[in-house]
């Protein structure tokens, strides 16, 4: 998911405003959604069966990071340099939440570590360390660690897509993973491939990814395209056979990720919207269909599976119509305090569960304290979160980035004799180079 992570397509070096926006926004409304329990289960109770908050703000976040991403692999041409500026972006404040977590987990400041974590911390710790841990059948330390796992499976697709110089293939692909979700949404079980072959499953994950991603880094060509075939295979399987939440939810992510990425080249190709707009549209009603069609990937009651075919589906529709409605309004003036909010929405989406803990600490039993104090514990909440999420950002997000940014520069902008240059030679030379990443 995309939160705050990612360079943005650009005009004249000046960042999209509305998208800071969507992410700032869309980062309070994930604060909102788990905070409900803790501060106010009125609305869980009588609004949660039918929408669900937190499934929206991700979903915009999704279809963000869909818009976003490959156009910035595109415009700098450089997969070594893509992978620099995406390391020094996301794991840097991901290390911090993840030893904070692990430390208020050993506290029990209000959740414990999952058993998993004590009975194997190797395989435990390794599973975070690739970020594919959701989809590797651990549990996340922090609870939003989830949506990561599905930003690192799109950057590997991204990034395979790219060295096959297929990248510009955006709508199909979007509603091809739609159109699968649908045909194996009944045939796999969620966590089939760990529930067959165990814990090992992390380990050759690991190693996989590892040679993968050094492969692409490869000036060879040809090691080049093998690691991106290898990269492929890992980021499919492991969405279709190893998802914690089953394999149509899963590939409906990803759908909505490739959807964003259709959107942006919707909109500068009046050729493309009259060739794809149908598929793009596809997208969403598949998704709906396919909640309807399968449910949750998890036991639940007749009632829980009621709920949530309607509030994922209410979620899907809203998700889709705040982006659509963000892209025509993107010409208008956006509040700052967005844009600002959407410049630090990655330390927002980490730390805030953390925080979240001291409040459930303290608040312990929301049905015993009044709504006005309850309302006040909520206004504090955000204020914490929004504070601690400019500080980490100040000093923790912007100088990583700087770094990596020095770095990916420093490693050359361009790979020679890449697909980036073919991709050039095809009509690609308006998306490539001609925004600042």
């Amino acid at each position: 998911m995309h939160i705050g992570t990612g360079s943005i397509p650009s005009s004249r070096g000046a960042r999209q405003s509305w998208l800071d926006a969507l992410r700032g926004f869309a980062a309070l409304i994930v604060v909102f959604e788990h905070s409900l329990d803790a501060l106010l289960p009125e609305i869980r109770e009588s609004v949660s069966p039918w929408f669900d908050f937190g499934q929206y703000g991700v979903l915009v976040f999704f279809l963000v990071s869909g818009y976003v991403v490959p156009v910035s692999l595109e415009r700098r041409g450089s997969v070594r340099g893509f992978w620099i500026t995406r390391f020094f972006r996301l794991y840097p404040l991901w290390g911090l939440a993840a030893v904070a977590g692990t430390v208020f987990g050993i506290v029990g400041v209000y959740t414990v570590l999952p058993s998993q974590a004590t009975g194997q911390p190797v395989t435990f710790a390794l599973a975070h360390l690739t970020m594919l841990q959701d989809l590797l059948r651990v549990p996340s330390v922090v609870n939003v660690f989830w949506t990561l796992s599905y930003e690192m499976v799109f950057y590997l697709l991204v990034t395979a897509m790219f060295v096959f110089g297929v990248h510009r293939a955006s709508a199909r692909t979007s509603l091809t993973f739609a159109v699968c979700a649908l045909l194996a949404g009944a045939l796999v079980p969620a966590g089939w491939l760990s529930d067959n072959l165990g814990q090992g499953v992390v380990g050759d994950a690991a190693i996989v990814l590892l040679g993968g991603i050094a492969a692409v880094l490869s000036a060879n060509r040809g090691v080049r395209k093998y690691g991106a075939a290898v990269l492929a295979v890992l980021a499919l399987l492991l969405l279709t056979l190893d998802s914690r939440v089953g394999a149509w939810q899963s590939l409906i992510i990803l759908a909505t990720m490739f959807g964003g990425t259709a959107i942006y080249r919707l909109e500068r190709s009046p050729a493309e919207w009259v060739r794809s707009r149908w598929m793009i549209g596809l997208v969403p009603v598949l998704s709906v269909i396919a909640a309807v069609v399968f449910g949750p990937g998890w036991g639940m009651s007749e009632a829980g599976q009621q709920a949530f075919k309607w509030s994922w589906s209410t979620a899907v529709a809203a998700a889709w119509l705040t982006f659509a409605a963000g892209l025509v309004l993107r010409r208008r003036a956006i509040l700052p305090f967005f844009v600002w909010l959407g410049l630090m929405s990655y330390s927002i989406y980490l730390l805030h569960p953390l925080i979240l803990q001291v409040v459930r600490r303290l608040t312990v039993d929301p049905s015993g304290i009044s709504l006005p104090v309850r309302l006040a514990w909520e206004a504090m909440l955000f204020t914490t979160v929004i504070g601690c999420a400019a500080l980490s950002y100040r000093f923790i997000e912007k100088p990583a980035q700087r770094l990596g940014r020095s770095l990916a520069a420093a490693a050359g902008e361009r790979e020679r004799n890449g697909p980036s240059q073919e991709g050039a030679s095809r009509g690609d030379r308006s998306l490539i180079g001609s925004n600042r990443s």
